[in-house]
C-alpha cells in the first residue's frame, strides 16, 4: 500500500508538472498573440510611425469627434470624423466661424488615418500655435461601406451609390448646420490622398461653386473602369475622368476662382497623369500649383507634406 501510495504521488506530481507546463505554454501563446495583435493594430493605425502627440509648446489643442450624416444619396447614415480646431469650444470664440477642409481617404482606407497616420490634428495644432494659419475645421468622411470596398468617391450606376453627391451636398449641408462654419464655397477646401485625391478633383469639377481650393496628394485624373461602380457605362466613365472633363468645366471653375494644388512622388506610376493634368490647367489658364516630391505612393510622403498641404488650403480660404 505504501509503495502504491508513493507511485500515486509521483504520478500526480508528473501530471501537475505537465499541467503547469501546458499552462505556461498557453500563457506564452496568449501573451504572444496579444503582442502580435497590438503590433498589427498599431501598424494599421500608425503605419510604423509613432502615435500622434502634440509637442510641449502647444497649449491649446483641437478635439476630434464622430458624427453620423443621414444621406439621401446613400440611403443611410454615414460616419464622419470631424476635427474642431484649437479654441473652437472656448468662450472667447463662441461667435467665431470657421472655414472647412474636407479630406477624402484612399483605398483601402478610413477617415481616421488622416488623424492617426498623417496626424493632421497635430499639424493644425502646431500651425495655429505658431500663428501660421487661422484655425480650420477638418471634415473626414467615410467614403465606403467597408475598409476594403472600393467606391472611388463617384456616383455609381447602382441605387444608393451617390458618393459624390453625399460629399458635395449631404455632407456639406450637415457640417454647415452642426458647426460654426462659413457656409460658402469660398471658405471650403476639398482634398484627399490617392483615390481621395482623384475624388476631390472629380467632385470639384462637377460642383465648382462648393469648393474654392482643390488638393490632390498622389491622386489621379483618369477613372478606373471598375465594373461594380461604372458598369458598362462608358459615358459615365468619361464624365468622371478629370483629364477629359477639365476643358468643359474650366469656365465655371474660372468664375468660382477655384485653385488646384497637387503633387506626386517621383517614383509614383501616376506621375504622368498628374503632369498631363498640370499641362491642361496651364493651357486653360486655371490657377494651380503642381510639384514633384522625392518618393513613391506611400504614407511617408503624405505625412511629410501634411503641413504644406494645410497651409496651402488655409491661405486661400475666406
Amino acid at each position: 500500500m505504501a509503495g502504491l501510495g508513493a507511485e500515486t504521488v509521483h504520478r500526480n506530481a508528473r501530471l501537475g508538472r505537465a499541467a503547469l507546463a501546458a499552462g505556461l505554454v498557453t500563457v506564452f501563446v496568449v501573451v504572444g498573440a496579444l503582442g502580435v495583435y497590438r503590433y498589427a493594430r498599431g501598424f494599421w493605425l500608425y503605419r510604423g510611425f509613432p502615435p500622434p502627440n502634440d509637442p510641449a509648446f502647444v497649449s491649446s489643442k483641437g478635439v476630434a469627434e464622430r458624427i453620423y450624416v443621414a444621406s439621401a444619396a446613400l440611403g443611410r447614415s454615414q460616419p464622419v470624423d470631424v476635427y474642431l480646431p484649437p479654441g473652437y469650444s472656448s468662450a472667447a470664440s463662441s461667435h467665431r466661424r470657421y472655414p472647412v477642409f474636407y479630406l477624402l481617404h484612399g483605398f483601402p482606407g478610413r477617415p481616421g488615418a488622416f488623424l492617426e497616420t498623417v496626424r493632421m490634428g497635430v499639424v493644425e495644432d502646431v500651425l495655429v500655435a505658431r500663428h501660421r494659419i487661422r484655425p480650420v475645421i477638418l471634415a473626414l468622411p467615410f467614403g465606403s461601406t467597408g475598409t476594403f470596398t472600393d467606391k472611388e468617391w463617384v456616383d455609381g450606376v447602382r441605387p444608393h451609390e451617390g458618393w459624390a453627391t453625399f460629399v458635395s451636398r449631404d455632407l456639406v449641408r450637415a457640417v454647415d448646420s452642426r458647426f460654426r462654419t462659413i457656409p460658402t464655397g469660398t471658405a471650403r477646401a476639398i482634398g484627399g490622398l490617392s483615390e481621395g485625391g482623384y475624388g476631390a478633383i472629380d467632385i470639384a469639377l462637377h460642383h465648382p461653386r462648393e469648393f474654392r481650393v482643390v488638393e490632390s496628394w498622389s491622386g489621379y485624373e483618369r477613372a478606373d473602369p471598375i465594373r461594380s461602380i461604372f458598369g458598362r457605362d462608358r459615358a459615365r466613365l468619361a464624365a468622371n475622368s478629370p483629364l477629359l472633363q477639365i476643358g468643359r468645366a474650366a469656365p465655371a471653375l474660372r468664375a468660382a476662382r477655384t485653385r488646384f494644388w497637387f503633387y506626386s512622388g517621383s517614383d509614383d506610376r501616376l506621375l504622368t497623369q498628374n503632369r498631363r493634368f498640370a499641362a491642361e490647367l496651364q493651357r486653360l489658364h486655371l490657377p494651380y500649383r503642381f510639384f514633384v516630391r522625392r518618393g513613391g505612393h506611400n504614407w511617408a510622403l503624405w505625412r511629410g507634406n501634411a503641413a504644406v498641404a494645410l497651409l496651402a488650403a488655409a491661405r486661400h480660404l475666406a
